[in-house]
């Protein structure tokens, strides 16, 4: 395949839209979202007349007869609404104090500049959809296959993920070596954290099915940040205090997510009393049962409910739910109240 890469001015890019005969959004590629913070840093960069990398169109469908015909933007989307947004004034993106002028506040000269701002365009020429759609995912591909939060990074950059990332690197996992160096390179700890941070605010959910949604209402802002940051550290500190054995099974992912989550809603949510030493002292207990599952000649019915919730179906949200339930009937238990 010859491609070709050109200069074309702001504006003709800008009037294509308007006249629909750029698509900034062709059905195949995902819904990009960068967060407002984002959006006006790089509007700053084109004001100060600095480049950005090259976009990628390639020919959409033609009208025979009339000759008319439209273009695709396979990469850049996201780049090309942004500056759209700012030359029409779009409520979708924000700007706050002095950060930077409007368009329409810029005086004349720098109204034109911004017009005959030069983007390099990468041509691909005259394709079929499916090549078009093959060529995207080439572009936006790396040598695996991306997991969901992969991808939902490749997406979302604002305020929920940063407060994921920071959950994820607080000390409380990181002493404990809760996430192996794999987790780190495919953001499985970001996963967990952010999986974490919306169980306490909506529930028990299946998979990662509540990730997108919520990291696009909480893009630009998550208000209820500062309150959830003290309250993990609260019980991060409780369990620190358990003083639970190196070898207990609450170290794993999913023990661990559990007991978090119903520490949290108890004595966070709840404000219920629970002294360390009798809640570990119970848990302790009531992991070894569930260690001894298997072999045990007369295992109690929550133990192996509880091991069959960790053994198949564990992120499936009946399972969460049921593990949920096993920790905070203890967790009452160990209550002062």
């Amino acid at each position: 395949m010859q491609t070709s890469a050109t200069n074309k001015r702001l504006r003709m890019l800008l009037t294509g839209i308007r006249d629909k005969t750029l698509i900034p959004n062709p059905h195949f590629q995902r819904r990009l979202v960068w967060s407002n913070e984002h959006k006006v840093a790089f509007i700053a960069t084109v004001l100060d007349g600095l480049p950005f990398p090259e976009i990628f169109i390639s020919a959409g469908t033609v009208n025979p007869d009339t000759g008319d015909g439209t273009e695709l933007i396979v990469d850049g989307q996201q780049r090309i609404t942004t500056l759209h947004q700012y030359f029409t004034g779009s409520p979708d993106l924000r700007i706050v104090g002095n950060s930077i002028p409007t368009y329409k506040d810029l005086i004349e000269s720098k109204k034109r500049e911004f017009l005959e701002y030069e983007v390099v365009i990468r041509d691909l020429g005259p394709l079929s959809e499916d090549e078009t759609r093959q060529i995207f995912h080439r572009i936006n591909s790396t040598n695996y296959s991306l997991n969901a939060m992969e991808v939902n990074n490749s997406r979302f950059d604002g305020a929920l993920k940063l407060f994921s990332e920071g959950i994820a690197n607080h000390p409380f996992f990181q002493n404990r070596k809760i996430f192996t160096s794999l987790d780190g390179r495919r953001m499985n700890d970001i996963r967990f954290a952010l999986t974490l941070t919306i169980t306490i605010l909506s529930g028990y959910f299946r998979r990662d099915d509540e990730h997108e949604q919520y990291l696009d209402q909480y893009n630009d802002d998550f208000p209820m940040g500062g309150e959830l940051k003290v309250g993990f550290d609260s019980v991060f500190s409780f369990i620190d205090a358990c003083s639970f054995p190196l070898k207990s099974r609450v170290w794993q992912k999913a023990d661990l997510f559990t007991l978090i989550v119903e520490l949290y809603r108890l004595t966070v949510d709840e404000r219920k009393n629970l002294h360390p030493e009798i809640t570990a002292a119970s848990l302790v207990s009531f992991y070894e049962e569930v260690e001894g599952v298997t072999h045990a000649p007369n295992p109690s019915p929550g133990a192996a409910e509880y091991y069959r919730r960790v053994r198949s179906g564990i992120n499936d949200r009946n399972s969460r739910i049921n593990r949920g339930e096993a920790i905070r009937n203890i967790l009452l238990d160990c209550s002062a109240e």
